[in-house]
């Protein structure tokens, strides 16, 4: 089976607040999405963080009040 698409786009504006590992962003039609995923160490790490320990507490509620 053949399909012929013909679309025209125009996007003024994207914004896009979050991309995962496993995000899928597509813009028209696709035959195929392939999944592709990358992790990249963008600061230059080379050990595992250290541990932190049980008395750590944080200063600050993670949950708004």
């Amino acid at each position: 089976m053949i399909f012929n698409i013909h679309q025209t786009i125009q996007i003024n504006m994207i914004k896009i607040e979050s991309i995962a590992n496993s995000s899928v962003f597509q813009i028209g039609s696709a035959g195929v999405i392939k999944p592709y995923s990358t992790l990249a160490n963008t600061g230059g790490y080379t050990e595992a963080a250290p541990q932190i320990g049980a008395e750590v507490v944080p200063a600050t509620s993670l949950v708004p009040l």
